[in-house]
């Protein structure tokens, strides 16, 4: 009993609905396996922005940095990465010059938040309209990708029934953010480094008085979590998409902070939250197209965000961000 409180309380309830959920939906497999498949790989990939934003956000909260400029970081990798990739034709390049994007929005908001202290929510506020604005006025309607990232089969791990086409079949990012899961989670509760990390987090001046860097440790901290949302954003532009729109992060990166909420600041609760949200959002799209039920589509297409707003209204309140979030610290 008391190991099942301990799971709960370090991976949050999240993990154990999505999980339930899912299984539920893996026993349909045997009546009706073709949707099955395709919804559970569908909830895969839609989670796959999600979860990268929320690990943004807890990498970034855990040494306490409030992160809201997440849908902005997004927003400007999904374009920069676009538009290499047009110039180039090199996905590769494309991908890596992506994340580099987030993570230059991210060394702007360590500079706003930790060395010029300001408000941290107005920083991420900047950083939102900033991309916005610089991503709808350069883009350029009409302009054509040079391909995009396919999916990658793991040779005989592919071909297992149900488990096979949904998780060893998926395109490379889709692939590396489930090893990203794995290794955040490993670097956050089982490294000196996220030892210091959340020590930050949750009492700054006993960490400082230690001999721990808290600059050095927000600003690393903040600058990976911009290169994940970055990961996030060339994920939509050049795996999901294959193309770029104005505005075509749709809300994600602040799904991601509802996500990581109602993940309790952990990697694998907040995996667990945004498969719950991906679960919705393809659930969403089976109802639009599978022709069975006679519902207005913008009804079904509220499905994710009126999840969200359950979440924050019911999980908000009970759950217990670092103490140090989002206070700026000043050495003595």
């Amino acid at each position: 009993m008391q190991n099942w409180q301990r799971w709960f309380k370090q991976y949050g309830l999240a993990g154990g609905i999505s999980l339930a959920i899912l299984i539920v939906i893996g026993i349909s497999y045997s009546r009706n396996p073709t949707v099955t498949t395709a919804v559970l790989a569908s909830t895969l990939r839609q989670s796959t922005p999600l979860v990268l934003g929320a690990l943004c956000g807890l990498m970034g909260e855990l040494a306490g940095v409030i992160n809201i400029g997440i849908e902005g970081q997004m927003l400007f990798a999904a374009f920069i990465g676009f538009m290499v990739n047009v110039w180039t034709g090199n996905l590769l390049l494309a991908v890596i010059v992506g994340i580099l994007a987030g993570a230059l929005l991210g060394l702007l908001l360590a500079f706003m938040s930790v060395t010029l202290r300001i408000d941290q929510i107005i920083g991420g506020t900047v950083i939102n309209i900033l991309a916005l604005g610089v991503t709808g006025f350069f883009y350029t309607v009409g302009v054509s990708t040079k391909g995009k990232l396919q999916p990658v089969s793991l040779g005989p791990l592919a071909d297992i029934p149900l488990i096979g086409p949904v998780l060893f079949e998926n395109p490379p990012i889709t692939l590396a953010t489930i090893v990203l899961v794995f290794v955040v989670h490993y670097v956050i509760f089982h490294t000196r480094w996220g030892l210091r990390t959340r020590a930050v987090g949750e009492h700054p001046r006993a960490a400082d008085t230690l001999g721990v860097n808290v600059f050095l440790v927000r600003y690393v901290n903040v600058i990976l979590g911009g290169a994940l949302a970055g990961l996030a954003g060339v994920f939509l532009s050049l795996e999901a998409v294959g193309s770029f729109e104005r505005a075509m992060t749709n809300g994600r990166g602040f799904v991601a902070l509802a996500v990581m909420i109602f993940g309790k600041w952990t990697p694998f609760g907040s995996w667990g939250a945004a498969l719950l949200f991906g679960l919705a959002t393809a659930m969403q799209t089976q109802l639009q197209f599978g022709g069975k039920i006679d519902i207005p589509h913008q009804f079904i297409g509220m499905l994710p965000y009126l999840l969200t707003i359950v979440v924050l209204a019911g999980f908000v309140g009970r759950a217990r961000p670092p103490a140090a979030d989002g206070i700026p610290y000043e050495k003595e």
